[in-house]
């Protein structure tokens, strides 16, 4: 089969597990529910605050410039320089002349404005690109996978606290991902022992801990979770790489990356997930 046959055949088919997903949605019960039954009621979800995502129109192509890692690195440089800065000083994970694409966009769906001296957003104060990384994977999981999702869900009266970055309804079962913008130096055991206890207390299907980079992830990450299951079990359960910077923990929780992309490695993930459910 010539490779452009077989490209379109593998669209094909990805076209048609979306629409089959869809399918299973309307026939199982929405994510409340599924919630309910665990005993979780919804207190709060997906906070506006620090989001900085375009008006409507102009949110498809956003979606799709967002899948672009360097896209997502501009972005955080543009928010943590986001009181004014030029393009020089956020030329540092792309080339100058990419850099200046980005801006041009920026400037074009308006989330930033020229000012004497450079560039600022035009919504401010926005705290970090956390809020917005977590509704990019929530739309990816939506678009991509056919999936009903929300993101920074908080419940009231659970023994675990903090926010769950993402759920997802996978089939009849529930998916939780933790969702962090920041490279694995900036990750500290605590947050691993949180997403742990988070996962325990909610019961998910399937959990997964996500980090934006292309770093390595099995330098610290890895062994932080390492670390953690020896704290938590008698006999730890092995962290297994799948492939890649994709590691499994018994088949249920999973810790990836972004390399080479975010809708490439979730959907390696829940392929992996929902074959192994069938042996």
């Amino acid at each position: 089969m010539k490779k452009e046959q077989a490209d379109g055949e593998c669209e094909r088919l990805r076209e048609e597990t979306v629409l089959l997903r869809k399918l299973i949605a309307g026939l199982t019960p929405p994510l409340e529910t599924l919630l309910k039954r665990r005993g979780f009621r919804i207190y709060r979800k997906e906070p506006a605050e620090d989001l900085l995502v375009p008006e409507s129109r102009h949110v498809d192509s956003y979606y799709e410039t967002m899948k672009r890692y360097s896209f997502r690195l501009f972005l955080r440089d543009a928010i943590k320089h986001q009181d004014g800065f030029t393009h020089k000083g956020v030329t540092r994970y792309a080339t100058a002349e990419v850099t200046r694409e980005y801006i041009d966009y920026l400037l074009k769906v308006g989330l930033i404005e020229e000012f004497p001296g450079g560039f600022r957003l035009k919504k401010r104060p926005v705290k970090s690109f956390g809020e917005t990384l977590e509704w990019f994977v929530a739309e990816v999981l939506k678009r991509e996978f056919g999936m009903e999702t929300i993101w920074g869900v908080r419940f009231r009266g659970r023994k675990v606290g903090g926010d769950y970055d993402l759920l997802s309804k996978l089939d009849s079962g529930l998916l939780y991902m933790e969702v962090k913008s920041s490279p694995p130096r900036q990750v500290y055991a605590p947050e691993i022992s949180a997403f742990w206890s988070r996962t325990e207390d909610l019961c998910p299907d399937m959990a997964v801990f996500f980090m934006d980079t292309h770093l390595r992830m099995k330098d610290k990450l890895v062994v932080m979770f390492e670390e953690e299951l020896g704290r938590r079990f008698e006999v730890p359960p092995e962290v297994r790489r799948l492939k890649a910077e994709l590691f499994s923990i018994e088949d249920r929780v999973f810790i990836i990356n972004s390399k080479p992309s975010i809708e490439g490695n979730i959907e390696t993930l829940l392929s992996y997930y929902l074959r192994r459910r069938c042996l």
